[in-house]
């Protein structure tokens, strides 16, 4: 059977978690072939949980951490302990269990409004979004690989300012960098919570993108696994407008590779620092070793 990708509309009804008492709540899954819970999406539903115990706070981090694969056909249970309420700054830990084991286990900090020194680094010098092909015109043709995956419509319209990894393997050297502008394919409520939750979600998704260049691989031509999350949300983001994602993998090794993004709104804004690890499992292959 094939699954096709979800939508926009099916993000945000599974991130829209259910109330079972104050600090319980249940969530179905985006179910898809393999029937793996995605990882960025499940991260996104504990960071949706917390939120909804700290009223009047929005999200400032989120640090998870991936104890086990659960199955997508099954809902997932959120268990939030309230930490701590302080005169600005809230710490929830989110538990995510299905039948009894926990899936994931997290920490999120919540934060009230503050006026205080503002200062960033600048925005790279890219292309804007609008000079740019969607990727499914990039990878047109390779539309008939793995039923049609690479030009599915997806729930966020993606324009790469580098090679997209499916296109990075065949090139000369391995990418350093893998930058892209990421918009929503349709209308996202204006809610500051619901925006961070989606771009835990899409950043759970394409992160991993900059390590599989490093590898020369792509994301289904090879086994990998998120095996911790974290993102620090610096200002509001709006992913109903283009958000671009500077992402690079400063290291693999042992089986894992790391990858950080830097995240900007259309301003030019810093919005977002993410970092996440990845397992790779074993390799047939004899150990390589890159520098720079």
């Amino acid at each position: 059977m094939t699954h096709r990708s979800p939508t926009l509309d099916d993000v945000i009804a599974t991130l829209a978690v259910n109330r079972v008492d104050d600090l319980r709540f249940r969530a179905a899954q985006l179910d898809n072939a393999t029937h793996h819970i995605v990882g960025g999406h499940i991260a996104g539903q504990a960071l949706m949980a917390a939120s909804l115990t700290a009223p009047g706070r929005t999200p400032h981090s989120v640090h998870v951490y991936y104890i086990r694969a659960g199955d997508a056909r099954e809902p997932v249970d959120f268990d939030v302990e309230a930490a701590r309420d302080g005169g600005v700054l809230s710490t929830r830990q989110i538990t995510a269990s299905q039948n009894g084991q926990i899936l994931l286990e997290a920490l999120a900090s919540f934060t009230a409004p503050l006026e205080s020194l503002d200062y960033h680094q600048p925005m790279p010098d890219v292309p804007a979004p609008e000079t740019l092909p969607p990727v499914q015109e990039q990878l047109a043709a390779f539309a008939d690989e793995h039923d049609g995956h690479w030009v599915r419509p997806q729930p966020f319209d993606l324009r790469y300012v580098d090679t997209p990894p499916r296109l990075a393997i065949d090139a000369p050297t391995p990418a350093t960098h893998m930058r892209m502008w990421w918009r929503a394919n349709g209308f996202v409520p204006d809610d500051e919570v619901l925006h961070s939750c989606l771009l835990t979600y899409l950043s759970g998704t394409t992160m991993v993108e900059a390590a599989l260049a490093r590898r020369r691989e792509t994301p289904i031509s090879t086994f990998n696994a998120l095996i911790d999350h974290a993102l620090w949300f610096h200002r509001p983001v709006d992913l109903s407008d283009w958000v671009l994602s500077d992402q690079f993998s400063p290291s693999g090794a042992a089986g894992r590779g790391l990858t950080t993004a830097t995240m900007y709104n259309r301003a030019g804004q810093l919005v977002c620092v993410a970092t996440q690890e990845l397992y790779f499992g074993r390799t047939s292959s004899a150990p390589r070793r890159h520098d720079g």
